[in-house]
């Protein structure tokens, strides 16, 4: 049996199902996958020596979490335009040349939303948060047709970057606010990208009674799936896309760059839902 040594860095990940999923999509391809959980501090460490541990010790790649999406980005090589516009990475390849970067949360995003919601059109957005994850997901925007964007975040200098970038990228109008409760107002769509309702930041990132009106909610926060800015969006009757869904995609269309190997994605899909191995 062949074998694959995968990683996760990331802080606050204990309860990730990355390694799952990688360890099951192994096994339908006959690969011994071992999946490592990196974290920094954990490991009285920084993210740099992390990394550059990674290179050196025989993982065939990596996947990146919050909060390092944007820092790794200068160690790479980015061949794809749209990756280098995000500007954020959550996917690394060690080759014999050098790491190479990709992004498979914006892929993995579009997935998700077109698993809910076929071809049906964005709408005017509210995204909450413009850090790695948003990027991806503002560009997944930009890629289905969202006629505008309203971008918030607490840094909004960080904001008004993206929303430059995302000008310069499509024909959307793309805003950025201060007020979620605000820019929610007339909003088709709502998401949140920021940590706000995982695991040991609990919370929610926009009031319930913000989101009367709108048609459908993503959040990427994943663990745990039901976060209550979804149960509040459920509550009020719009669709959900839950982080689950995109951390499944992404990490589907992670293996392709991990191993090349197939995947009969609904066969994984069933394991995930229903597996309890601890990995």
């Amino acid at each position: 049996m062949s074998t694959l040594k995968l990683g996760l860095i990331g802080d606050n990940i204990a309860r990730s199902r990355s390694p799952l999923l990688h360890t099951l999509a192994g096994r339908q391809n006959g690969i011994a996958v071992s999946y490592d959980r990196l974290v920094p501090p954990a490991l009285s460490s920084d993210f740099d020596t992390v990394f550059a541990g990674c290179a050196e010790g025989g993982y065939r790649g990596i996947n990146i979490t919050y909060p390092y999406k944007e820092k790794v980005f200068p160690k790479l090589t980015v061949t794809d335009p749209l990756v280098r516009a995000i500007g954020a990475i959550n996917t690394v390849i060690f080759e014999a040349d050098g790491p190479k970067g990709h992004n498979t949360d914006h892929s993995g995003f579009m997935a998700a939303y077109r698993g809910v919601r076929g071809d049906t059109a964005p709408g005017k957005v509210l995204m909450i948060g413009t850090g790695g994850v948003g990027r991806a997901v503002a560009f997944g925007l930009l890629g289905l047709g969202a006629s505008e964007l309203r971008l918030v975040d607490r840094d909004r200098a960080k904001a008004e970057a993206l929303a430059e970038e995302l000008r310069a990228a499509g024909t959307a109008r793309v805003v950025v606010m201060d007020d979620a409760e605000a820019a929610a107002e007339g909003a088709h769509g709502l998401i949140n990208c920021t940590p706000v309702g995982m695991v040991g930041y609990e919370g929610t990132p926009l009031a319930a009674g913000a989101m009367h009106g709108a048609q459908w909610v993503f959040d990427a926060v994943y663990t745990p799936a039901d976060t209550q800015f979804l149960k509040d969006a459920a509550a009020a009757g719009l669709a959900v896309i839950s982080g689950w869904e995109l951390f499944y995609w992404q990490g589907v269309h992670a293996w392709k760059h991990f191993s090349g190997t197939p995947l009969d994605e609904g066969q994984l899909r069933e394991a995930l839902l229903t597996s309890d191995e601890v990995v």
